[in-house]
């Protein structure tokens, strides 16, 4: 295989898209500690909430604060999935 057919490994200092999901709500008010990222919230019946952030994290500093962020507010982590890597464009 030629190194133009490889595709780059992620490192701790590349950017990433992420899709992280917790159980409950986020208050508006932490927002801004999650840097570009789009929220959404599910609501099922008879179920707890589910909280969807989406978007580009600009290394893994920025999503170990991310992840911070939600575990001080005491919501349970669902996934946290990579899902197109900034390498692979």
């Amino acid at each position: 295989m030629t190194s133009a057919g490889k595709k780059k490994r992620l490192s701790l200092e590349m950017s990433a898209n992420y899709r992280i999901s917790v159980q409950g709500t986020l208050d508006e008010s932490y927002f801004d500690r999650l840097g570009d990222m789009s929220i959404r919230l599910s609501k099922r019946a008879s179920q707890s909430p589910v909280t969807t952030l989406s978007g580009k994290v600009r290394d893994q500093a920025q999503l170990l604060g991310i992840l911070n962020a939600l575990y001080e507010l005491h919501l349970p982590l669902l996934s946290v999935q990579l899902f197109n890597k900034e390498a692979e464009k």
